[in-house]
């Protein structure tokens, strides 16, 4: 019996909606937002896949603003499957899936007043958490180095050395 009210209660629980999650994307900076929203928009489009996808949470956010209304981020955050259908509008209703893994997203752009800039491309990319290697993360990170130095940001973005996150 008590397996039994276990199970409901964590039934329950998985179809509860995604608040907390979207309470932690609306406390988000509007710059970290358009970030979030890219990756979002990057494995909401793909092809395979039936679910849609939520904000999940963030692991870090950094920037550099060296002036002139430029900004320079960087944005490492989760996304999960939700149990509504690819291209859902209104998600206030879809739990998140339980049974699948987080997509792991980093996201860094160029954006001067506000507005994301066209060059240097913005880069998003999105793995599965568990596919999600040591290579790739550090191909991140290098790539999102590349965009400032390329771009004529301020040096030390990232210590390639000791693979300190993009702009610290």
């Amino acid at each position: 019996m008590a397996a039994l009210f276990l199970w409901l209660l964590l039934a329950a629980g998985a179809l509860l909606p995604p608040a907390e999650a979207q309470e932690e994307y609306d406390r988000l900076p509007n710059e970290f937002k358009k970030a979030a929203d890219l990756g979002l928009a990057q494995q909401n489009s793909r092809g395979k896949g039936k679910h849609h996808f939520l904000y999940f949470k963030s692991l870090m956010r950094s920037d550099i603003q060296p002036g002139s209304g430029v900004l320079y981020l960087y944005h490492h955050f989760y996304l999960k499957a939700t149990r509504c259908p690819k291209g859902t509008v209104d998600t206030s209703n879809c739990p998140f899936r339980t049974n699948r893994p987080e997509i792991d997203c980093a996201v860094c752009y160029k954006a001067i007043l506000g507005t994301i800039q066209a060059w240097p491309e913005p880069y998003v990319s999105c793995t599965h958490k568990p596919a999600l290697t040591e290579a790739k993360k550090n191909a991140r990170v290098d790539h999102c180095n590349r965009m400032g130095y390329s771009s004529g940001a301020p040096g030390g973005m990232a210590d390639p050395v000791r693979n300190d996150p993009p702009f610290y």
